[in-house]
């Protein structure tokens, strides 16, 4: 499934895309149910936010429930165009924990020393906001970078996993933009990293959260990022120096992970700060990022 987020006329709605359409999983599941001839408990069924959707087994069966229903040629009634709705970030993190440098190429362009663990941050929640935000850079930032990463959702509560079971314990993917103001990673005294890139609206996620038996493993994905229809960077994840399933297993032996919480799995090499001359983002910028088989997310700097 792809599960989305969007703006309904009561609010924040659950919904999943079929192709390019949108379909609000509460009627589609109530649709589902009349034609069955059973009682509608939609309302009950289908939580109000993505995080409980996700940490809910039964919700999820109700959810693939009311898309495949949704996706019949019968049902067109009840998709909509995905242009017709105003997405909104799939969902609200619990934790968003960003990996530094954890891509071969990416460790290379930078110069650092080879990392012998992941090199953690964190991002606030209120960093995050939706596909096709209109990003504002603060005025005393001058140095505002890209980062194409793919996202990693989790489902269910990790707490000393290993590697082996790691996978189990992720509900999906999404994309992400890990946005930095560089000079405060590297023109200080003592790097702050968390705050270079936990400042409002740095943190772009979306479209959608594709889950787990969507994307299938995640080994082999291909990450790129546009900016102003130019391809600036392009990766895979083959080149991961700590992989999905050995990242949770190392935050796990020390924090636990609860549902809703996002890993930023870290971005490939061609960020704006390591070109010749270093490229920084400005008003009027659009930016397009894909991962592949998760989704394409696209936003603006304002």
């Amino acid at each position: 499934m792809r599960l989305v987020t969007f703006e309904g006329p009561a609010g924040a709605t659950l919904g999943g895309m079929i192709g390019g359409e949108v379909v609000a999983l509460r009627p589609a599941l109530a649709a589902a149910m009349q034609a069955a001839g059973e009682a509608d408990t939609s309302a009950a069924a289908i939580p109000d936010d993505m995080v409980a959707l996700i940490a809910d087994e039964a919700a999820m069966v109700a959810a693939g429930r009311a898309l495949a229903f949704a996706a019949r040629a019968e049902n067109a009634a009840l998709r909509r165009p995905v242009g017709e709705v105003r997405l909104l970030a799939p969902l609200k993190p619990g934790k968003i924990l960003g990996v530094g440098r954890n891509y071969g190429d990416h460790a290379k362009e930078t110069g650092g020393p080879k990392l012998e663990l992941p090199r953690i941050f964190m991002k606030p929640t209120s960093s995050v906001v939706g596909p096709g935000a209109a990003v504002r850079i603060p005025p005393d930032v001058k140095k505002p970078d890209w980062e194409v990463e793919l996202a990693v959702v989790i489902g269910r509560r990790a707490r000393n996993v290993s590697e082996g079971v790691a996978l189990d314990h992720v509900a999906g993917y999404t994309v992400l933009d890990d946005i930095s103001a560089r000079e405060f990673q590297f023109d200080v005294p003592l790097a702050m990293t968390s705050f270079a890139k936990g400042m409002d609206g740095f943190c772009p996620i979306g479209p959608c959260l594709a889950t787990a038996d969507e994307v299938g493993e995640p080994w082999a994905l291909d990450l790129r990022c546009w900016l102003n229809d130019e391809e600036v960077q392009h990766g895979n994840t083959r080149d991961l120096i700590f992989p999905v399933a050995t990242l949770i297993a190392f935050l796990s032996r020390y924090m636990t992970l609860e549902p809703g919480d996002v890993i930023a799995t870290g971005t490939p090499a061609g960020v704006g700060h390591f070109r010749d001359p270093p490229r920084y983002l400005k008003p009027g910028d659009r930016l397009r990022m894909e991962v592949e088989r998760v989704g394409v997310l696209e936003h603006s700097i304002a």
